[in-house]
C-alpha cells in the first residue's frame, strides 16, 4: 500500500475533527472532535512507521509506541473531560459552550439593554416573588 492513502485519510479525519472543534457548540461534540483529530495523528504515526521501517530495515517501531502513548493520553483526556462536562452540566444545566462562556464573563445575552436599568430592580423583585409592599412590611 502506498503512503499516500493513509496520509490522505488522516488529513481528511484531521480536517473533519478541526471543523467539529471550531463549529460545534456542545462540549461533548467538541471532545469527540478532539478524539477524531488524535486518531488522525495515530494513523499518521503508524503509516509513517511502517513506511520508514520498510526503507530503513528498522525493527524499533517507534511510531507504534508513540501511538500507544497517544491512545493512553486520549483515554485519560476523555475521562477527565467528560467528568468536567458532567459537573458543569449539573451546576449550570447546559453543555453549550457559548452559554457557559457568557455566564463566566458575567453577562447574560438574554437580559435587556442597560438603557432601562431603572426597571431591573422591579424585575428582579418580581422574579424572586417579592413586591414593594412585601418588602415594606418585612
Amino acid at each position: 500500500m502506498h503512503l499516500a492513502y493513509p496520509a490522505v485519510l488522516s488529513a481528511l479525519l484531521f480536517c473533519t475533527g478541526l471543523y467539529g472543534v471550531l463549529a460545534r457548540r456542545n462540549a461533548i461534540l467538541v471532545l469527540m472532535s478532539v478524539e477524531l483529530m488524535l486518531n488522525a495523528v495515530n494513523l499518521n504515526l503508524v503509516a509513517f512507521d511502517v513506511w520508514l521501517s520498510k526503507t530503513a530495515e528498522e525493527t524499533l517501531h517507534s511510531g507504534q509506541a508513540l501511538t500507544l502513548f497517544t491512545i493512553a493520553i486520549a483515554a485519560a483526556e476523555i475521562g477527565i473531560g467528560l467528568a468536567i462536562v458532567l459537573a458543569v452540566h449539573r451546576n449550570r444545566g447546559t453543555a453549550d459552550i457559548d452559554k457557559l462562556r457568557d455566564s463566566a464573563e458575567g453577562h447574560n445575552p438574554d437580559d435587556p439593554d442597560d438603557s432601562d436599568s431603572e426597571a431591573r430592580p422591579a424585575e428582579q423583585a418580581a422574579r424572586s416573588g417579592r413586591t414593594g409592599k412585601a418588602e415594606a412590611t418585612a
